[in-house]
């Protein structure tokens, strides 16, 4: 960040490069195959790192430049949302409507375990989901999960051990 803010363009594309999967990884999470798939992901992907380096100057630090990157992330998708709720001329679509899209979970979870894993992620609500993604995911403590989704810290350790309970007793029904 010190190289950036001194000039060094070189240091865009190493900060980029280091955060951009997990940002992509954390995205995918919370927009769960709605919208346009990849491409919204890219978008959200780009967008938080045009806001974050239009902002890296009011970094304060109080929190891991990871953390920060998260938190722009999730406050962009949750203004898109709002975005949308607003427009009148929103067409609904269904899911019997939605192209399936083949995604990198569906690589690396096969079969069975992989439909029991997604039916019980669909289960979490909106908070347990991006708990438990920016945990087991992103490996974020729980002081640095509570400052992306603005809770507590003793809240998010709830958040995820409910989320943990509802996840094994559907995977294991």
């Amino acid at each position: 960040m010190a190289r950036w803010l001194g000039g060094d363009e070189r240091a865009a594309t190493l900060l980029v490069e280091r955060h951009a999967s997990a940002l992509a990884r954390f995205a995918a999470s919370l927009t769960g195959g709605r919208g346009q798939g990849a491409s919204e992901v890219d978008d959200l992907v780009q967008d938080t790192f045009v806001r974050a380096f239009q902002s890296l100057a009011d970094f304060r630090g109080e929190s891991s430049l990871r953390t920060w990157l998260f938190t722009i992330e999730r406050r962009l998708l949750v203004d898109r949302r709002r975005s949308e709720r607003r427009r009148p001329d929103r067409v609904e679509i269904g899911e019997e409507d939605a192209a399936t899209e083949y995604t990198a979970l569906d690589a690396m979870v096969a079969g069975e375990t992989e439909g029991r894993i997604r039916r019980s992620l669909e289960r979490l609500s909106p908070m347990q989901r991006e708990v438990f993604t920016l945990r087991v995911a992103e490996g974020l403590s729980y002081k640095e999960i509570a400052g992306v989704v603005g809770s507590t810290e003793g809240a998010a350790r709830v958040h995820y051990h409910n989320a943990v309970r509802v996840i094994k007793e559907h995977v294991d029904a």
